[in-house]
């Protein structure tokens, strides 16, 4: 199998590549990262000293690639199936893209900042960067109930990059600051993200390590 995948089941970042997989029903070889093994972490850190998942190594063209939205790029490029993550029409691929930053940066990274604080020794907390975290994730949250009025998915009708970023990032963000009393468009539209069998398919391989989330 050419292709492999370097992950963790519980990382959103992962989720999001892993969903553009399914998706297409590329085929690949999961490869597991746990980052607290040494020996794991070598693997990950042998292809990409950066040392964060996922990453992408294509053995038939000896590819290393980093990082979600440019897996799914490659994954578009190279190995494409009957759902085209990226629109043809460059006006549209544009939207789609800004769409894609705007999950990752104003959702997905505020999400984290709040669990990983939720991680720190005690009494070295930052309460002042979590309420920061939480006031934007509050804002992007508005943003997707204006935007997503009368829309199936980011784009339209049309499932891409775009909702492949949105599933994690709404999942573990509903998890950290439940929406769905304030925010029920946003709570719907994930609700549909998590019903699609390829985030389905994510979800119920994370369930295993989902007890790891700290409360």
């Amino acid at each position: 199998m050419s292709l492999s995948l370097y992950f963790h089941p519980l990382s959103s970042f992962c989720h999001k590549a892993l969903i553009a997989l399914y998706e297409n029903a590329v085929p690949f070889t999961p490869e597991f990262i746990d980052l607290s093994d040494p020996a794991s972490r070598a693997r990950l850190l042998a292809l990409w000293p950066i040392g964060k998942f996922p990453v992408l190594h294509d053995a038939a063209r000896n590819h290393v690639v980093p990082e979600a939205s440019i897996i799914i790029e490659y994954l578009h490029q190279h190995y494409p199936g009957p759902t085209p993550l990226i629109p043809k029409d460059p006006g549209g691929a544009r939207q789609m893209r800004m769409y894609d930053r705007f999950f990752d940066l104003y959702v997905n990274t505020p999400m984290q900042k709040i669990v990983t604080d939720r991680l720190r020794p005690e009494g070295q907390g930052d309460a002042f960067g979590v309420a920061q975290a939480r006031a934007q994730l509050y804002t992007a949250l508005d943003m997707i109930e204006h935007d997503m009025r009368g829309r199936t998915w980011v784009m339209g009708e049309t499932f891409t990059m775009a909702d492949c970023a949105a599933a994690p990032a709404l999942y573990y963000a509903n998890v950290v600051q439940p929406f769905a009393d304030s925010h029920p468009i946003a709570a719907a539209y994930l609700q549909r993200l998590s019903a699609r069998p390829s985030y389905a398919r994510v979800l119920a391989e994370a369930q295993p390590y989902l007890a790891m989330m700290p409360n």
